[in-house]
């Protein structure tokens, strides 16, 4: 033991960095931990900012339904007022047959001739006689005794729109027929008619008559509008009132369009009496919000229990909220602007993208969280909670790796199935009959199966704006026709083919145990391109030259070290997901080139020899995908060198492989369990064991004189004999 003291220098040096980085973990946690919670915030106050905030009542119907709620007795007094359409039919009733009250300006009449004599007096242009002057006005006079109306009322006139209109006299309305009514422009022709001699018409035209020609036969505004108010107000008028006590309706009674009408009378009155007070209204808010907190803090809970991976990823937190929240807001807009109209939202699309990008169970009790946030505005929430269970329990179950168009459009066919069967289903548990099925419904849920039917439009949005990769995109990458795979394909035979045997290797496997097929699929098929770069330094490209007989053990484990970062390279400048960068990176994990590692140690036996050159530069597998292809990679590698391909060797050899990278420490990182490396290990002894099956021996022909059957073009076998 060291007695000495250590300066505070030498103390920090060694201690320093691990502080850093511990202090940088800590800080990225509470960075993380805090923008899960605030997306949590917000999405609980947008929503609660768009829920109604009508709290007159808390009951919920439709007419032709039930009435789910006990015996209904008026609190006041309040009369049943006539819905807006009935209203508005009256009003347009009335105004087709009403006759406008107009009044008669008589001293318009005394002005103008007033107006015009003055300016004949005053005119130099004017040469009448005195008799003339008067035959003159007398003619004016009798043509706007007649009445002068507006341009706009002479149009209604000569439409026929205008046959009649009423006039106070004595208070007492009087109807007079508008056939002898002009407008000025009317007026001025018919003087001008009946007028032809020229000095008449020089002297309309020296005193500006047009200027002078007004209506004199006007509407009567006030009149008018006191008339037709007083009308309105008739014709509107209640037809039954509720006095207090009275039964209004009862539990199991269908909502009739009568008893609709006394229901929207009764929350119009409690809403201006203003019966509810500041705390009464603060009441209803609260719990809405506490509502929504325990809605989506369930999703939380189950996130942080079942899958910590996406709980600790605030992408994911963040794409899980989006879509909630936004079908939810979705909904509450549909169900303001229609009758049942949030059963136009397709709110099976959560669990449908939801699967998509994650899992089954991520995405059902996502699904969950949607329907029961949306439920607050449902006319009948327990009918509407049911009816989207049932649909999106056969969404999630119909869907399983959305890789073609035809499963949206079969899962659209069948969440419109398990809509009308549970719509069904409810309505005769309601009524008891089917008398009152609504057709509507299925319209609307056939709207919705449309709906679903796009959703491969916002799985793509969705994978551009947070960087998912989805099974969809996996399929695209998994097709050998991609550049990178075709070049792979022609540089690199012996790899490409290596990768193809890997991927149905380990694909095989991730359905034995329940992982991402796609996505090991696609992760097979690019975890080798970095062999691009140097493809004869890799065993399966070599014919017959093995280039690292002239190299050292170092320099040739660098260079097959190297395939990962030349890989990594690919893939960046290929633009490929970062879901499939990581099966490049971690296939190897940090691993030991072992061939070169035992070679230069054979060769330098007094050396302590320092593992680094010869090691991967990792990371090692950080999922079970990555796990099963690091496993699968080493296992058909080694098996090519068998020369016994039994399955006791076959099996030898995989227990071998998987063991020794499982006492490296190589899958510590990786969530696979023991059970899962036992299926794995199944899966690849009973794929191996058909691959390298044996062929029976076929005998010779030593018979001599006869020929041997022609043999298969495409096998060189006897068209009589079968390849075992």
């Amino acid at each position: 033991m060291n007695n000495q003291p250590s300066t505070p220098s030498s103390t920090a040096a060694p201690t320093s960095p691990r502080k850093q980085s511990e202090t940088g973990i800590m800080s990225d946690f509470w960075i993380n931990s805090w923008i899960k919670w605030v997306i949590l915030g917000m999405a609980v106050i947008i929503i609660g900012y768009c829920l109604p905030r009508d709290t007159a009542s808390n009951y919920n119907y439709e007419e032709g339904r039930p009435w789910n709620y006990s015996l209904l007795t008026a609190p006041f007094d309040f009369a049943v007022r006539p819905d807006s359409a009935t209203v508005r039919a009256a009003k347009d009733s009335i105004n087709r047959i009403f006759e406008p009250i107009y009044e008669r300006d008589a001293s318009a009449d005394k002005l103008l001739i007033s107006e015009v004599s003055r300016r004949i007096e005053e005119s130099p242009d004017v040469n009448l006689s005195p008799g003339e002057r008067n035959r003159l006005l007398n003619a004016i006079r009798r043509v706007t005794e007649g009445g002068i109306v507006s341009p706009e009322t002479y149009a209604d006139i000569k439409a026929g729109r205008l046959k009649t209109v009423r006039m106070i006299h004595n208070n007492t309305t009087v109807s007079i027929p508008t056939t002898n009514y002009l407008s000025a422009r009317a007026a001025y022709s018919r003087l001008d008619s009946i007028l032809s001699d020229t000095r008449y018409r020089d002297a309309i035209a020296a005193v500006h008559l047009p200027e002078l020609l007004h209506p004199n036969v006007v509407l009567d505004t006030v009149a008018n509008t006191r008339m037709l108010e007083e009308r309105y107000r008739v014709a509107t008028a209640s037809s039954k009132v509720y006095v207090k006590g009275e039964r209004i309706i009862d539990r199991g009674e269908v909502v009739d369009g009568e008893k609709i009408l006394a229901l929207k009378s009764f929350e119009a009155e409690i809403a201006e009496r203003g019966t509810a007070d500041e705390t009464s209204s603060f009441i209803p808010a609260f719990g809405r919000i506490l509502y929504l907190l325990l809605l989506f803090g369930s999703l939380y809970a189950f996130l942080f229990i079942y899958r910590r991976d996406y709980f600790n990823n605030p992408r994911t937190i963040a794409f899980l909220m989006i879509i909630i929240t936004g079908f939810i807001l979705f909904g509450l807009l549909m169900a303001a602007t229609f009758p049942s109209g949030i059963y136009l939202v397709p709110f099976t699309m959560v669990a449908i993208i939801s699967l998509v990008f994650l899992d089954s169970r991520t995405a059902f009790f996502s699904y969950n969280v949607a329907i029961l946030g949306a439920a607050i505005v449902a006319t009948f929430p327990l009918e509407f909670i049911f009816l989207q269970w049932v649909a999106g329990v056969m969404a999630v179950n119909s869907i399983r790796e959305l890789s073609k168009r035809s499963e949206l459009i079969r899962t659209a066919l069948l969440v419109f199935g398990a809509y009308s069967v549970s719509f069904v289903a409810m309505e005769i548990i309601q009524s008891g009959s089917l008398a009152h099925l609504s057709v509507r419904m299925f319209g609307y849920f056939a709207i919705n199966a449309v709906f679903i039917s796009f959703a491969y439009i916002l799985v793509f949005v969705l994978e551009k704006i947070f960087g998912f990769t989805s099974r969809v995109t996996l399929v695209e990458l998994s097709d050998i026709n991609h550049p990178l795979l075709k070049e792979l394909s022609e540089e690199c035979p012996g790899t490409f083919q290596h990768s193809m045997a890997l991927s149905n290797l380990a694909t095989a496997a991730a359905n034995r145990i329940g992982a991402k097929v796609q996505l090991v699929r696609a992760g097979a098929l690019y975890h080798d391109i970095g062999k691009l770069s140097n493809p004869a330094f890799f065993t399966e490209n070599q014919h017959g030259v093995n280039p690292h007989d002239a190299l050292d053990p170092m320099q040739s484990a660098k260079i097959v070290i190297g395939h990962v970062t030349e890989g990594l390279k690919r893939a960046e400048k290929a633009k490929l997901p970062m879901v499939l960068r990581d099966f490049i990176t971690q296939h190897h994990g940090a691993g030991t080139a072992r061939y070169f590692y035992t070679t230069y140690c054979n060769s330098h036996p007094d050396e302590i020899v320092d593992p680094a050159p010869f090691t991967y530069p990792g990371p090692n597998p950080t999922s079970r995908e990555a796990s099963i292809l690091m496993m699968a990679d080493a296992v058909e590698a080694a098996s090519r060198s068998l020369s016994d391909h039994s399955r006791e060797a076959i099996a030898t050899l995989v227990n071998r492989i998987i063991d020794t990278q499982i006492n490296e420490g190589l899958h510590n990182d990786s969530p696979i369990s023991f059970r899962d490396i036992r299926d794995i290990k199944d899966t690849f002894i009973s794929r191996l064991a058909t691959m390298f099956h044996g062929r029976i021996p076929y005998p010779e022909h030593k018979k001599s004189g006869t020929q041997p059957p022609a043999s298969s073009p495409a096998t060189g076998q006897p068209n009589d004999q079968k390849q075992s």
